[in-house]
């Protein structure tokens, strides 16, 4: 974390220390991360997660989108105790590992087990946390019913975005959307540049 000029409180690096050695143990047994040494996780899932966070109010209602391993949701948890996080996971293995992660670290996400359209027949969410789920076509397809249950989607991309935004333009998917790049940056050892993307209703302003 010193090296990529990252800084927590001792605890919280503490418990994202616990959270690696849970993740990796289990990651032997079902694959839930190619990130398994320091140097990935910190330049990769930490970036990334702590990234988002910065655009995150105070006790905002989030839903990580296919949180696989638990990135980012489990971090911003850690991270971010203010947040009310629901990592979604449709994959019973995955989500019934990742449940068992977050009550060993003591943490407040709940797990859903499901389709995160799904889940967002449960309650209401203000932010919807996607990274390494699906292409932007795919994924404005999956939610374009469900604007009425959240505000907004927060997605990590990489380099591939431009090409990605075009694609659904040209589908017409942002008729009614308005997508705004909230910040790019580099990932270190790698010249790819990844972005946060913030797409909304238009009518929302």
């Amino acid at each position: 974390m010193a090296r990529h000029g990252l800084q927590l409180p001792e605890d919280q690096i503490a418990q994202l220390q616990q959270y690696c050695a849970l993740l990796w143990d289990w990651n032997t047994k079902i694959n839930l991360t190619r990130h398994t040494d320091y140097e990935k996780f910190v330049s990769r899932d930490l970036l990334d997660s702590l990234t988002l966070a910065q655009f995150l109010a105070l006790d905002e209602t989030v839903l990580d989108v296919g949180t696989g391993g638990g990135v980012p949701g489990v971090i911003l948890n850690v991270v971010r105790p203010d947040l009310t996080v629901t990592l979604s996971e449709s994959v019973g293995k995955k989500a019934r590992v990742v449940a068992e992660i977050v009550e060993r670290l003591g943490l407040s996400a709940a797990v859903f087990h499901g389709r995160a359209e799904d889940a967002l027949a449960e309650r209401r969410y203000t932010s919807l946390v996607i990274r390494a789920v699906a292409r932007l076509t795919k994924l404005l397809q999956w939610f374009a019913p469900h604007w009425s249950r959240f505000d907004r989607m927060l997605v990590v991309k990489g380099p591939s975005w431009v090409e990605e935004r075009g694609e659904a333009r040209h589908y017409g998917q942002f008729h009614d959307l308005a997508l705004r790049k909230l910040t790019s940056y580099r990932i270190p050892g790698n010249d790819a540049e990844s972005v946060v993307l913030e797409i909304r209703m238009k009518d929302e302003g």
